[in-house]
């Protein structure tokens, strides 16, 4: 089956900017039992969520 094509940008789209922005927060929960080299990762994984999220927000 092949993919769907993307959608155009002006085009508005059906996704809750906060979905994942939980989840990726909650990962930080855990933080001061991870080793240093590993807290990178998941300061990166809550910045991209939080980059998505305002990236879809229109007209705010």
């Amino acid at each position: 089956m092949p993919a769907p094509p993307p959608s155009a940008p002006d085009q508005p789209q059906d996704i809750d900017p906060r979905a994942g922005i939980d989840d990726a927060v909650a990962a930080l929960d855990d933080l001061d039992e991870l080793p240093l080299v590993e807290h990178v990762e998941r300061f990166d994984a809550v910045h991209t969520e939080l980059t998505v999220a305002l990236s879809s927000i229109d007209k705010v």
